[in-house]
């Protein structure tokens, strides 16, 4: 962890960046861990600080409670991430992490008056655009099969019956909390927003995506790149280029 006294049991991070960098906190997917992105890490090492949440009921926190809710998970890394916040810090958020990201920005703007130097949200719907899902509600077969569909976890997991038995209820869960989200209008925030998406993601289509820019007074853009709901392990390098670019650009 880099000269923070932030909450090691929420806050992640895999490789030292620069002194003074900028520091980017990722936001994972349901079902999701923080090690997720550290070959992310990896890639931006030499200009970035990356750091990511690692929510409860799952790898190393597998005996904490899971949070059913967007706004418990918001809540949570609002409080662990708080000793940075009076300070710039960039935000990435992958599907039900983008969500997150967007509730805890929310939150700074809220309590602080701050806003994170740029969102990125990435393969997710604008808060705004509803979807009716029930992922949640289905049997651990229906609850597999859809992990399967998504490609988002390897499949030699999904054939191990006892890492099943610990992965789904925080995948039920995380589904759960993404699928009872629901928007709550409010003024929009000041940050620039830039979504990215994967041509082929059938959890986003490019409308979708652009409503991101209604909710913030900053700039908006939109990336599509080759790929589906999970365009991001193929597409690694083209991400840690994209936020670098944006991140490090002359104000």
């Amino acid at each position: 962890m880099t000269k923070t006294t932030v909450d090691e049991s929420w806050v992640r991070g895999f490789h030292r960046g620069p002194e003074n960098g900028p520091t980017l906190v990722c936001f994972p997917h349901a079902g999701g861990s923080a090690s997720y992105f550290t070959s992310f890490s990896a890639e931006l090492r030499s200009t970035l600080q990356v750091l990511a949440i690692q929510y409860p009921g799952r790898q190393d926190r597998l005996r904490d409670r899971c949070l059913g809710s967007i706004d418990e998970l918001a809540e949570e890394s609002y409080r662990a991430l708080r000793p940075l916040l009076d300070r710039p810090v960039a935000f990435f958020g992958h599907s039900m992490g983008a969500m997150i990201a967007f509730e805890v920005a929310t939150l700074m703007r809220e309590r602080l008056d701050a806003a994170p130097t740029i969102l990125f949200a990435s393969g997710r719907r604008a808060p705004s655009r509803f979807r009716d899902e029930s992922v949640h509600l289905r049997d651990d077969a229906g609850l597999i099969a859809e992990l399967k569909t998504l490609s988002g976890t390897d499949s030699r997991i999904l054939d191990d019956e006892d890492v099943l038995r610990m992965i789904l209820p925080s995948m039920r869960s995380d589904y759960r909390a993404v699928e009872s989200y629901r928007y709550r209008p409010g003024p929009p925030l000041t940050c620039p927003i830039t979504a990215v998406i994967g041509e082929d993601d059938g959890k986003v289509n490019q409308d979708e995506a652009r409503a991101w820019g209604d909710h913030t007074t900053g700039e908006f853009r939109l990336h599509v790149l080759p790929g589906g709901h999970f365009y991001l392990a193929e597409q690694r390098q083209a991400v840690a280029d994209l936020v670098a670019r944006q991140l490090l650009a002359p104000a």
